[in-house]
């Protein structure tokens, strides 16, 4: 049932906004700060929020005035991301503060933002070779220092930057990412892009260094691969292995572009998760670009899709219970609560809970941590540890594209604003799916990242709703009166041939490049 109906529920209530900082202190994603995460209030009606959820509520306020009485029973919070060490729980969470944390995405239309995110692999130019730690902590600490960054350091490693709204982080192989700020258009967007790439070049070529736009590494070994020197990736990559067989590749071999989004209620909320989870696998097919593994072809257009087919089936995969009538954030905090647990965030380290439950933090009953209780700060970060197709937190993220070249690090944001942040495309999409059966979704899922946009699909091919689909993004983004269509040329090709990135990559391989991926280096250069 809907959050709304229950009368002892948070009610979502969008006001003013604010921005947030961006990641800090060295908490790789803790509050990831792709734009969506900005602030909000959000009203507690008839059953009062808890007294850990408030002192966690100002330990996520930026300055000392967020959190008052208004008006006899109800309570405002302003929340924004938690800084580092939280407030000490003292007592129990309740499962309404998980569920009021996720409804404090809420915020009119007005405020809705685009925050894109996209990963990519440094390579020697001379031997592409991927590139080590100690040339990455060269490469971060020249961005800071020409293009005046704040440094991000766990320890005495440096393992990211941050600027404004902007952040760069490392995966756990290397891969260099950049979360960008929350802006207002695509133009923006693909500005934000053109300058951290102009800014990473810079650098980075007087090192002898380039980088990759694929989904896959295409020619190292996994025991190639560096590792970063982070703690959570260390309790990632010890419990990968115990969950599934490819775990590690994905953490150390793959690259993804993803767009992050607002909503303004529940049910805008709900709406824009079942058409995002729906038309996941066209993302992927439009985007496919991994088709190598070790300097062969593996057999897939998106072999990083592929790879979270087994990762942890326990936090990935396309959710169908979001499109069962009950669906809402509550039924989300359901869900997210019986995901086990990675780690606990303390005094700067990061403890190993792998396997554990978090509601049995919530109880008190953690065995890594006895008679602890979580904050909403420890809620946050194991929201970051579930990777579903379209993962919820304050915000929407869009999780089933290959990196790729530039010009696709614009296309990914325009396709999902023009269908998403309009409501004729969004309503269109919602009946173009309302009467696609699970299974159908999961066929689409299970087999687009081989068959790409030649994937049979009813009567046709997945090609032919594909290209439907672009038509409602592109009259979304008409709509929006920005003139961002231009920003679809580069998957409009894809869509009227069916070729996607990953066959034309094939193609090279199987011809002028005589068998070899080495020209793939240049090919997606940056």
């Amino acid at each position: 049932m809907a959050l709304m109906s229950h009368p002892s529920s948070l009610h979502c209530v969008c006001t003013e906004t604010i921005q947030p900082k961006a990641r800090y202190n060295g908490v790789n994603n803790i509050s990831s700060t792709m734009g969506t995460a900005k602030s909000k209030e959000i009203c507690f009606g008839f059953r009062p929020a808890s007294q850990s959820f408030l002192k966690a509520a100002q330990s996520w306020s930026m300055d000392d005035t967020e959190v008052q009485r208004k008006r006899g029973h109800w309570l405002t919070v302003a929340a924004s991301p938690p800084t580092e060490d939280a407030v000490i729980a003292t007592e129990p969470l309740t499962k309404e503060d998980l569920v009021g944390y996720l409804a404090s995405g809420c915020k009119p239309k007005a405020n809705w933002r685009i925050g894109t995110e996209h990963e990519k692999f440094g390579f020697e130019i001379a031997t592409l070779r991927p590139m080590n730690y100690a040339q990455i902590a060269e490469l971060l600490n020249g961005i800071s220092e020409r293009f005046d960054w704040d440094k991000i350091m766990e320890g005495d490693n440096i393992i990211g930057l941050k600027q404004g709204k902007q952040s760069i982080s490392l995966e756990p192989g290397g891969q260099f990412e950049l979360s960008g700020a929350p802006l207002e258009t695509l133009h923006q967007t693909c500005a934000e892009v053109n300058s951290h790439l102009y800014q990473v070049k810079a650098v980075a070529e007087e090192m002898g260094i380039g980088f990759l736009g694929i989904g896959f590494q295409p020619k190292w070994k996994r025991e190639d691969i560096p590792v970063m020197p982070k703690g959570r990736y260390e309790i990632m990559r010890n419990y990968m292995p115990k969950v599934g067989t490819l775990g590690l590749d994905m953490m150390f071999r793959t690259c993804t572009v993803q767009v992050n989004l607002d909503f303004h209620s529940e049910s805008d909320m709900i709406r824009k998760f079942r058409a995002g989870l729906a038309l996941q696998p066209i993302a992927t097919a439009l985007f496919a670009n991994s088709p190598f593994t070790e300097g062969k072809p593996n057999g897939y257009l998106s072999m990083r899709s592929q790879i979270w087919t087994d990762t942890d089936n326990n936090r990935t995969g396309m959710l169908p219970f979001v499109f069962d009538d009950s669906f809402g954030f509550e039924q989300y905090v359901d869900y997210a609560l019986d995901v086990p647990m990675y780690f606990v965030y303390r005094k700067k380290k990061y403890i190993d809970c792998t396997g554990m439950s978090f509601r049995d933090f919530m109880a008190g009953k953690l065995p890594c941590l006895p008679g602890e209780y979580p904050t909403l700060n420890d809620w946050e970060n194991h929201l970051t540890t579930i990777f579903p197709e379209v993962r919820l937190k304050r915000y929407l993220e869009m999780r089933g594209a290959d990196g790729g070249p530039w010009r696709r690090l614009c296309a990914l944001p325009a396709f999902w604003v023009g269908l998403l942040y309009d409501e004729v495309s969004l309503q269109s999409v919602l009946d173009m799916v309302a009467d696609w059966t699970p299974e159908e979704r999961q066929m689409l899922r299970n087999k687009v990242p081989k068959s790409g946009l030649k994937t049979p699909f009813r009567d046709g091919l997945l090609k032919h709703v594909a290209q439907e689909v672009l038509k409602l993004a592109k009259d979304g983004l008409e709509r929006r009166g920005f003139k961002e269509t231009g920003f679809l040329n580069e998957v409009t090709e894809v869509v009227n041939t069916g070729v996607t990135p990953a066959e034309k990559l094939l193609e090279l391989y199987y011809g002028k490049w005589g068998q070899s991926v080495d020209p793939v280096f240049e090919e997606l250069l940056y």
